[in-house]
């Protein structure tokens, strides 16, 4: 039971299936009873419609056919047929009887045609029903044989119309597939008949034609991609074997592309027609072409695997193509543009030379100037159309501009976009509009490709260097992406170098030929190839000199003469087709043993490629081109007043074949072909044209030639292309952009703007600055003789100054890393907003957040509200697609009217617009910036600073203008801190050379130097720098800006004494140079001169030295200079002073530290070799030696030693004191006997005589006794420091070989000391202390038996003789035994 009822419903659905199959059965029965009925009733249909009595008509008609009708029909229902396994031809035959009969009416054939059209329709049956083959093949036979004896041309029409249907049906019925290619020959040949009969008939037949017609190319073309290639398809026989059960295929598709070729030529049989039929003739060529451009859409790539078809589309065509392409109507043309571009998309591989050809010869001679307007802007819409193609403008460049045998498409084509873009004097044509248009599309293609953000494939190097000797003229195949690359690169420099070679020869042949030799286009020893290959693809060259080198008797040059005939491809040239390509590349010598070497070699060349044999020898061709060419002259000179006939020129080549005749039929073709046109000996020039021979030569090399390559972008290639046209497109950008006056066209120009400088980033900054110099101009900043309300006006009035501006700032932004010489004319406009009061109160627009106010002070800030940020490098991505969508918001929005509702004043509109220039950021992200483009905008910024290029109203202007760039400078400084020993060097070498312009003005420009200096410093000494060279670097600069202009120092000390203060308090471990030492406690002593600041710099001495911790070896020297200076001023607290004297014996501990530990510094972490200092005084010798101490020890000595010559009796006095406590602490330094004399030498002696000496000085001054007695006791204290000092080196100096010299120093100060002359005011008080310092050191020189009588030794009478002239009193005390 289950099984049972589980079957029910498949039997309810098979029983379902049989009703409907048994329903559709009767149908079809049904629909063919009815066809039958209707073609039998319109043949019995009375011949006479007006007749009263209708009588039977059966004998006018062939009673067979009604009988073949009337079968069918009682066939139809007896029983119910299964039509899908009956033969068609059954129900088939009957209405093709009726269509082929000569006697049926056109009516009863216009109904059978409609039976057959709807019996295909309904797909009675299909390719897998019995007898389907034979039932379609029939079915065209005979519809093609199709009678209408018996008709009128109204029926006639209708019958063709609906012939033109059952065509179309067939060849959409699924059985179509089983068609032989000669049934698909004759469907297309039938339907194209009634598209010839329908041009004499009713429109409406003809656009039915033609639209069956296109409607079979599709249908027959669409099934090629699938037809499998037959091996007999790539021989070059026409009569292969074809697989008649495989259907329709290649050869059907051949025929009929050849038939459809065929039709282009019909202008040259109704060329001598008149001009009426020249209409009809283009409709018809246009109408092959729409078939043909039907048939590539249709096929697509699948042509190239069938090499009959590929090589009709190569040779035939693309010869039509070019040929119609110079000489048609822009309709055509246009057409013929557009079938160039499908084959373009699908069988660009095989058409390397051909796509060559036709640029050369249609596209770019038909865009140039001259021809008429509309085929220029044909011409030019279809070069936009192939440079809007993803691929094709790298590929052009690759292909053909980087193949030196080949013309520069891609440069010839770029640069007529600018030229034919480049607006005149008149209104702006269409023409320069499209010209403008294709432009762009050619720049922001190439743009978007190298500017991609996930390309991180180099730039570099640019431009490439030939190394090595390569053949220029073999090609490469595509293997390896990189090495092929570098390859085409290369070769594309040689192309170059061809091109100058080519200059040079034709001034000199043998300087350009030594050319190719330097540049490594030729071996060495030399390739008689690479010469040849040079003058056969060097366009330009002199072609008379390229005649008088190949007919040169020399061995070399014959080799030559033989590669360069090698170089031409003869086969399938008649003679003088041959002749004639083989003359136009030179000028023959007039030297006829010249001309037969050239001809011999030629005549060779030509019999080993002839097609037939119809030259037996070499001899017969070489005769025959004698005579060719005595047949030209003859013909067409002039002077030759009796022309050479046929028979005679026959006549005269007789048995010049191997002493047999040629063929007359060859000689009259050539003869009729030399008369008919001249063959240009001489290299004549104009314009070349494609004619059969040159087209058969070009066919021959593309079989020789390495196919097309695809390829993608490379940056490489990209920035490589986009250099050959760089030039042209910027001045044609340039001059649109000044004449355009539509703001969308003006949006382009921008656009086309930001992608120029997208592509030269890369390599390219020449082209980047001429870029923004010719865009500057635009803004009207950089306008001389504009005042400031002018600019302003223009400014806020015209759109192009906005944009400039805008666009200008929008450069620097993105691709400044690339600007070079361009950063000039951004810093010009700068300087310019900032006199316009444009620029908004933050220029530079740092993250705040970022700059802690403990590394810049309150007084550093700069005027110009500029901020000087911690340095963080990162990389700044660029967003070109934000940037450019920018201007689209700044087009929409800023209107004059928005500003207006806003109620915002002209000068708000103008800051608003400046403020989306970004300024800020330039300078923000400069820290991204390659060196180079960094020194750059360091160079621009410092010249603009000294007043190079600028003019100043008024001083003020020039103080705030240079303050801005100085802040400027600082803040990219600050952000390039990181690389700061990179870039500075050059930074301080413009500051050199801007002291040396003619009119340069230290005031204000040291000035504001002088504060960003310092700033920058500040940052540098913010943390510990390992290395050393940023600090010399700059604080060399900062020296250099103060000794430009002493002054500055006085003027800028408030900001002086800040600056020193927070290094000395707050960064003083980091000051690690002599050099860095030297200024900052110099300028920290200069600083003290000024009385608003000699507190604040006096507190920090005295901090300094009373911490002593930071005092080094190699600071010390200038931490005495700076003491000395601060007590050497006049007029300065006494207490302070004397402070410092007291402090500085104290350093004396110092010396002791650094002579016990020789080569380590306490507090300090110094050494011998971290010693890189490149100060002026040269303290690079072992600071911790026992010389290096004893000299610092000295500098302490002579700055006290000059301190004691104060005007004020208590520095003095003080002074001394300290001395006398230094000298003290001193003999823990150990010093030697030579050490000692020195230091009395240069300390003791010398202030005992700069004493004595004032002291006089005073004597002779009138009222100046109280400065003399003062001065007096001072030099009495001094010189009983001597004596104790004396007395404490006694031991050191006794032992030293001089001890003779300097005991009588001693006596000899004693002397003048006791003697001194004070004329009016008196005895001097020192006559009373001087015998008692004489008595305490002699006492203590004989008890340590040092001066006693010695044998060979005079010290005891020299010194007996010197009392008694100093003080004769103690001789009797000192000198008992000598009296």
């Amino acid at each position: 039971m289950e099984e049972q009822q589980n079957s029910c419903p498949s039997c309810g659905d098979k029983k379902k299936d049989m009703d409907k199959s048994k329903r559709k059965k009767l149908g079809l029965s049904c629909m063919l009873n009815t066809e039958v009925g209707a073609v039998l009733a319109v043949i019995r249909r009375p011949i006479d419609p007006t007749a009263q009595f209708i009588s039977p008509q059966e004998d006018h008609f062939d009673s067979s056919i009604q009988q073949s009708l009337k079968s069918l029909r009682g066939l139809i229902f007896n029983p119910h047929q299964d039509w899908q396994t009956i033969d068609p031809c059954i129900y088939l035959s009957p209405f093709l009887d009726v269509i082929q009969s000569d006697d049926i009416p056109a009516a009863a054939t216009g109904v059978a045609l409609s039976a057959i059209l709807k019996i295909l329709k309904l797909e009675i049956f299909d390719e897998k029903t019995p007898g389907a083959k034979e039932a379609i093949n029939f079915v065209i036979t005979g519809i093609t044989s199709c009678r209408l004896e018996k008709t009128d041309p109204v029926s006639e029409d209708a019958v063709m119309m609906k012939i033109l249907q059952v065509l179309t049906g067939i060849m959409r019925h699924n059985a179509s597939v089983l068609l032989t290619d000669q049934a698909v020959c004759t469907i297309v040949n039938t339907c194209f008949q009634v598209v010839q009969q329908s041009v004499t008939r009713g429109d409406l037949l003809q656009r039915s034609a033609r639209y069956t017609m296109h409607e079979l190319i599709r249908i027959i073309f669409s099934r090629l991609p699938d037809v499998e290639v037959n091996e007999g398809e790539n021989s070059e026989s026409e009569t292969e074997d074809v697989d008649e059960n495989s259907g329709y295929g290649a050869r059907c598709a051949v025929d009929i592309f050849q038939f459809l070729c065929s039709l282009l030529n019909v202008v040259e049989v109704v060329e001598t027609e008149v001009s009426a039929w020249h209409t009809a003739d283009e409709d018809v060529q246009l109408f092959a072409l729409v078939l043909i451009n039907c048939a590539i859409e249709v096929s697509g790539d699948g042509i190239g695997k069938h090499p009959k078809l590929l090589r009709m589309i190569q040779d035939d065509l693309f010869h039509h193509l070019i040929h119609y392409g110079t000489c048609s109507s822009p309709l055509v043309l246009s057409m013929i543009c557009s079938i160039v571009l499908n084959i373009y998309h699908f069988l660009r591989r095989f058409i390397r030379l051909q796509l060559e050809a036709f640029f050369s010869f249609v596209l770019l001679r038909i865009a140039a100037p001259g021809a008429s307007l509309q085929l220029q802007e044909v011409a030019l819409e279809a070069i936009i159309n192939f440079f809007s193609q993803p691929t094709f403008v790298i590929e052009a460049y690759a292909n053909y501009d980087c193949d030196p045998i080949c013309r520069n498409v891609f440069e010839e084509v770029g640069k007529l976009l600018c030229k034919q873009a480049f607006p005149g004097t008149g209104p702006m044509t269409t023409l320069q509009v499209q010209a403008f248009e294709g432009l762009v599309i050619l720049i922001h293609n190439i743009s978007d490709n190298i500017d991609k953000e996930d390309d991180s494939s180099t730039s570099e190097p640019y431009p490439v260097e030939i190394t090595e000797y390569r053949p220029f003229w073999v090609d490469k195949p595509k293997d390896d992406l990189e090495t092929w690359m570098e390859y085409i690169r290369v070769r594309k420099a040689q192309k170059k170098k061809i091109l100058i070679a080519g200059n040079h020869f034709n001034r000199d042949e043998k300087k350009g030929l030594e050319y190719l030799k330097h540049c490594l286009l030729v071996s060495d020893p030399p390739d008689p190839k690479a010469f040849a290959f040079f003058f056969r693809y060097t366009p330009g060259l002199d072609k008379s000199m390229i005649g008088d080198y190949l007919g040169d008797p020399d061995e070399f040059h014959l080799e030559v003469l033989k590669e360069f005939t090698g170089t031409f491809k003869f086969k399938g040239m008649i003679l003088d087709s041959a002749l004639r390509t083989y003359l136009e590349t030179f000028r023959l010598p007039g030297e006829s043993q010249k001309i037969q070497r050239i001809l011999e070699v030629f005549s060779e060349r030509f019999f080993d490629q002839q097609s037939s044999e119809i030259f037996v020898t070499k001899d017969s061709v070489f005769i025959l081109c004698y005579s060719l060419i005595m047949l030209n002259t003859d013909q067409h000179n002039p002077q030759v007043k009796k022309k050479m006939t046929e028979e005679e020129f026959i006549r005269n080549n007789r048995a010049i074949n191997g002493g047999q005749d040629l063929p007359r039929e060859y000689l009259s073709e050539l003869f009729h072909s030399i008369s008919n046109h001249e063959i240009t000996l001489f290299g004549q020039s104009g314009s070349v044209e494609m004619n059969p021979s040159r087209w058969i030569e070009l066919m021959n090399r593309a079989k020789s030639m390495q196919s097309y390559v695809l390829c993608d972008f490379d940056r490489r290639l990209g920035r490589d292309m986009f250099a050959c046209v760089a030039g042209p497109t910027i001045a044609a950008l340039s001059a649109f952009f000044e004449h355009a006056d539509e703001d969308e066209m003006l949006h382009e120009c921008i656009e086309g703007l930001i992608s120029v400088a997208r592509i030269a980033q890369y390599g390219l900054a020449d082209t980047l600055d001429v870029l923004v110099a010719s865009f500057c101009k635009f803004t009207t900043l950089l306008n001389p003789y504009a005042s400031a309300e002018e600019t302003l006006f223009a400014f806020r009035n015209d759109m192009k100054p906005r944009m400039a501006t805008l666009a200008v700032f929008s450069i620097a932004n993105n691709f400044g890393g690339a600007l070079q010489g361009g950063w000039r004319n951004i810093v010009d406009c700068l300087l310019k907003l900032k006199r316009l009061r444009l620029l908004p109160q933050s220029v530079i627009e740092f993250d705040v957040a970022s700059t802690s106010s403990s590394d810049v002070p309150e007084a550093l800030k700069s005027e110009s509200a500029v901020f000087f940020p911690n340095h963080d490098p990162k990389f700044f991505k660029r967003q070109t697609s934000v940037m450019v969508s920018r201007f689209s918001h700044f087009l929409s929005l800023d209107s004059m009217e928005e500003s207006i509702s806003l109620g915002m004043s002209e000068f708000e509109q103008n800051l608003k617009i400046i403020k989306q220039c970004r300024i800020g950021s330039i300078f923000r992200n400069s820290s991204n910036f390659p060196n180079e483009a960094l020194l750059n905008l360091g160079r621009s910024l410092i010249y603009a600073a000294a007043g190079k290029g600028q003019k100043f109203s008024t001083s003020i202007e020039e103080e705030e203008t240079v303050g801005f760039c100085w802040d400027l400078i600082i803040a990219i400084s600050l952000s390039n801190i990181y690389r700061f020993q990179v870039f500075w060097p050059s930074f301080h070498d413009y500051l050199l050379a801007v002291a040396q312009f003619p009119l340069f003005s230290p005031i204000p420009f040291a000035e504001k130097a002088i504060i960003g200096l310092f700033k920058v410093c500040l940052k540098l000494l913010a943390s510990y720098q390992a290395d050393k060279m940023p600090e010399e670097l700059i604080f060399k600069s900062i020296n250099l800006m103060w000794k430009l202009d002493k002054e500055i120092l006085d003027t800028c000390c408030a900001f002086i004494i800040q600056s020193v203060s927070k290094i000395l308090i707050e960064y003083p471990a980091n000051l690690q140079t002599q050099l860095g030492w030297k200024s900052v406690l110099h300028l920290l002593s200069v600083s003290g001169r000024h009385p608003e600041t000699y507190d604040q710099a006096v507190e920090i001495l005295i901090m300094l030295m009373s911490d002593a911790f930071h005092i080094s070896r190699i600071n010390y020297a200038y931490c005495i200079d700076c003491a000395f200076g601060f007590v050497a001023l006049k007029n300065s607290p006494l207490e302070k002073n004397l402070k410092i004297l007291d402090l500085m014996p104290d350093t004396v501990n110092l010396l002791i530290q650094w002579y016990k530990t020789a080569y380590s510094n306490p507090g300090n972490n110094y050494s011998i070799g971290s010693n890189t200092s490149t100060s002026l005084e040269d303290n690079s010798k072992a600071i911790g030696s026992i010389s290096f101490t004893t000299s610092l020890f000295v500098k302490l000595g002579e700055a006290l030693r000059k301190t004691s010559l104060a005007r004020r009796e208590e520095i003095r006095n003080h002074a001394i004191a300290s001395m006398r406590r230094s000298f003290q602490l001193a003999e823990d330094l150990e010093l030697s006997s030579i050490s000692c004399i020195n230091c009395f030498n240069l300390v003791i002696f010398a202030m005992v005589d700069d004493l004595h000496e004032k002291m006089i000085e005073y004597s002779r001054r009138e009222n100046a006794e109280r400065e003399m007695r003062s001065m007096e006791g001072t030099l009495k204290i001094s010189m009983e420091l001597l004596t104790d000092l004396y007395l404490q080196f006694l031991k050191q100096i006794a032992e030293n070989p001089g001890f003779r010299t300097f005991w009588l120093g001693v006596l000899r100060r004693m002397d003048t000391c006791m003697k001194a002359d004070l004329g009016e005011y008196g005895e001097t008080k020192l006559q009373e202390v001087v015998p008692d310092l004489l008595r305490k050191m002699i006492r203590n020189m004989q008890e340590k038996e040092i001066l006693v009588p010695k044998d060979g030794d005079d010290l005891w009478e020299i010194t007996y003789i010197q009392i008694q002239w100093i003080a004769p009193s103690l001789k009797e005390e000192l000198f008992p035994d000598e009296l």
